[in-house]
């Protein structure tokens, strides 16, 4: 048997650390039944973490297939017969039914031909095929409908067909209970909640911590302390909230991301926040484990080596920072998302610092340009949506004599926030945030609080849990006929999730 593990690429991010901390224990269930693994990528992976994969792996062999027309389609400028050409030398060298395609994020929207492909390459084989959901093109990503138009998916309908394929072969896997309770409602045994793995770590040791000191130290010009986001730059993350959090609560505390913006659709996003950061001085930096991973310290390193971990993201399917952050037990600042928080709570974790929102006066804001600019914004996606999802859309009110969060403002509203001084934002802001008196207090004297990694987690987030789940869908009875309505339906359902749920303008522009 052959696993075929397919992405868009293989960039650092949490789909590659599923594929890296799950891949071993999938070997290991399905042993000795797996001769090879093959990585399918638009992509080639990064070199030093291929090697890492393969020592891993041993002495299952690795092979890797690159073909550019598996990644981004905004990306990608290749004849589509080069698609149907790999798959079809892909999945015969792999034999008729003897392999199993892991295929990962289908509903993003990046590539549904790819993801249409691969359902019929696969369908006419008998190969069986987990779609692996991790991300939703409609989950405030609306900017995805044009590209998918673009790359041949011309109705909604079309687009549904694509991302919830329905065939006896295929599986459905989403990250998260309320995706996945959707997903089994159409589609039944053939969907089930798998949750990303995690695990309780080994703590780097105090050398290697003294080395992530001194490096970040040399990196940044001086011993102050450290807030991180272990995250790639994207405008999701909210990274101006982290900023406004870290300057209200550490003034002195640099805060830092790990990797930089390696979408081309998420640079001008950092371009924005580093000009601001450079014009005010504020002390941000992007991107620190940019080029060589292998030379700079590890992200445990790095959450070990910093004061504070902060999450202020938007948007997730899953809670893995969270995790992360309770292996390295550091303290957490984080928003409690409404999909991730009811998971990381049946998991058994309890996390002192989440939040709801953070809420600051319009009077720190130009109101009337902010409410022109989303009013554009609002008529902008409005006429990028399909038909039938305009009605559906909320478009965001707010008053210029009451708070607002400050998740629901642009970017532009939201730096010239961060330009008030800090101490004059704070003044105003503190009253309306009752939570954030207590946490400076604590950030004062360093001792935000953690968490601790509870025994029940295991239950669900071990190797073995994802392998024995991983492995329990594969197996599950198909339903029969296979019925396209079933994937209109999902689709609709979704969207009447989605669309009523908060709408934030960051995701709506590229600044």
């Amino acid at each position: 048997m052959e696993l075929i593990i397919v992405h868009y690429h293989f960039r650092p991010g949490g789909v590659r650390r599923v594929i890296e901390f799950a891949t071993p224990h999938l070997l290991h269930a399905l042993r000795p039944h797996v001769e090879r693994v093959v990585l399918a990528s638009g992509e080639a992976p990064d070199a030093a973490w291929l090697r890492q994969f393969k020592t891993t792996l041993a002495p299952t062999p690795v092979r890797c297939c690159i073909e550019p027309t598996l990644g981004y389609a905004a990306e990608s400028h290749h004849r589509p017969g080069r698609l149907k050409t790999f798959l079809n030398e892909l999945l015969r060298s792999a034999g008729a039914q003897n392999a199993v395609v892991w295929l990962h994020n289908p509903g993003v929207g990046r590539n549904l031909t790819m993801v249409r492909e691969f359902s019929r390459a696969c369908a006419l084989r008998g190969v069986r095929l987990l779609l692996h959901h991790h991300d939703w093109w409609f989950d405030n990503r609306w900017a995805r409908w044009r590209e998918m138009q673009r790359a041949g998916a011309r109705t909604l309908t079309e687009a549904g067909r694509s991302v919830f394929a329905a065939a006896p072969n295929i599986r459905h896997a989403a990250i998260n209970q309320a995706d996945a309770s959707i997903l089994q409602r159409h589609f039944g045994s053939q969907a089930a909640w798998l949750p990303n793995p995690a695990s309780l770590a080994p703590t780097p040791t105090p050398a290697r911590v003294c080395h992530a000191r001194r490096w970040l130290r040399d990196e940044l010009g001086d011993n102050s302390p450290v807030w991180l986001m272990a995250c790639r730059v994207l405008r999701r993350k909210n990274i101006a909230e982290a900023l406004l959090l870290t300057r209200w609560l550490r003034p002195e505390a640099w805060l830092v991301t790990t990797a930089a913006a390696s979408s081309a659709d998420e640079k001008p996003y950092a371009r924005k926040l580093l000009e601001a950061a450079r014009r005010h001085g504020w002390r941000l930096r992007l991107g620190l484990l940019h080029d060589n991973e292998s030379s700079k310290p590890s992200v445990a390193e790095l959450m070990a080596a910093s004061e504070v971990v902060v999450f202020t993201s938007l948007l997730e399917g899953f809670g893995l920072p969270y995790l992360e952050t309770a292996a390295a037990q550091r303290p957490l600042i984080a928003r409690a998302l409404p999909n991730v928080a009811p998971d990381l709570a049946r998991f058994g974790f309890r996390f002192p610092q989440l939040y709801n929102d953070v809420l600051v006066p319009p009077r720190f804001f130009d109101w009337n340009a902010e409410s022109q600019r989303q009013a554009r914004l609002v008529r902008h996606w409005r006429n990028q949506l399909p038909r039938a999802c305009r009605l559906m859309l909320r478009a965001p009110s707010f008053s210029h004599n009451q708070p607002v969060a400050f998740s629901q403002l642009t970017l532009d509203a939201q730096l010239e926030v961060l330009a008030v001084p800090p101490q004059e934002s704070w003044r105003f802001c503190a009253p309306l945030n009752p939570f954030l008196r207590r946490w400076r207090e604590r950030a004062e004297q360093a001792a935000l609080r953690g968490t601790s990694w509870p025994r029940t987690a295991n239950r669900w987030l071990s190797g073995l849990a994802y392998a024995r789940r991983f492995i329990e869908l594969l197996d599950a009875p198909a339903l029969r006929p296979p019925d396209d309505s079933r994937a209109t339906a999902a689709q609709q359902d979704f969207l009447r999730a989605k669309l009523n749920a908060p709408i934030h303008p960051l995701l709506w522009s590229k600044t």
